[in-house]
């Protein structure tokens, strides 16, 4: 790693590009345990974070940002404007984080108008269309627009925006929202890329990777400590967010190659 560090910072080795990516938070009130979060486990063949808990997300797929389909809630603009991007790059991170959460778990932030969600998809009808999405044989848009649905932007609310470190081969610059679980519906583990699921307390899951339990990446640790303040989904969603952006950096302390954090997500591991 050493040689690695040394070459980005001397400049001899350019960085990796980062690919937009989103990710989502799925939030719901459990009667006993209150805020829980929705996670998978990526399976271990994974080429990126193997074996990592994590969110639903993934990369911007460029027919994201079709500019045609029925939207409702913040404009894109007002999405640039809470995530300091272009009206097109907010457009495809909106629809990235709401197309992500379907295909992984079948969560849909859609609906037949702007003020309901789909009550249901469950049914190969709607397996079918993940699939469609998946191997991109469907746009996003298209599947919207053929389904008759409203993509709900409102129910998004914009928490963090993180970069991977320039030493990392695969490099993702990608911005984090929370959501509540629509009414009616159920996250269900669907996705190939994840060999576990759960609905867990952000403290909970804190625990668990700071005793070693579970793998997680410094920003998915770090939103779970953040989410671990709050009692209700409405009180996450109420809450007032400045988005900084976060990037790692990898750098030769005493001889010694180390990954720096920001300030504020180093606070969230165990010292020593």
């Amino acid at each position: 790693m050493r040689d690695q560090i040394d070459d980005i910072l001397s400049g001899r080795v350019r960085p990796a590009p980062a690919r937009h990516a989103a990710t989502v938070v799925v939030l719901r009130d459990h009667d006993r345990y209150g805020l829980q979060a929705f996670m998978l486990r990526r399976v271990r063949s994974m080429a990126f974070a193997p074996g990592a808990y994590v969110f639903p997300g993934g990369s911007v797929d460029p027919r994201d940002g079709e500019a045609d389909l029925a939207w409702s809630g913040p404009s894109p603009a007002e999405w640039g404007a809470a995530f300091k991007a272009d009206e097109k790059t907010a457009r495809e991170l909106v629809c990235a984080a709401v197309r992500e959460t379907f295909e992984e778990t079948l969560v849909l932030l859609a609906g037949p108008t702007g003020d309901t969600v789909v009550d249901d998809t469950r049914g190969d009808d709607w397996e079918a269309d993940r699939q469609a999405l998946l191997d991109r044989s469907q746009s996003f848009g298209g599947f919207l627009d053929r389904r008759g649905l409203v993509l709900r932007s409102d129910l998004l609310r914009p928490w963090a925006h993180w970069i991977t470190p320039k030493i990392e081969p695969k490099r993702y610059d990608t911005r984090f929202f929370v959501a509540a679980m629509p009414e009616g519906q159920r996250a269900r583990d669907v996705s190939t890329e994840a060999d576990q699921v759960a609905w867990v307390r952000p403290a909970e899951a804190v625990e668990r990777a700071q005793a070693g339990e579970w793998f997680m990446l410094p920003p998915t640790l770090a939103t779970l400590s953040e989410l671990a303040a709050f009692g209700t989904v409405a009180d996450a969603l109420a809450a007032p967010r400045e988005i900084i952006v976060h990037e790692p950096t990898a750098e030769i302390i005493d001889g010694e190659a180390w990954l720096v954090l920001p300030e504020k997500a180093a606070e969230y591991y165990p010292k020593g």
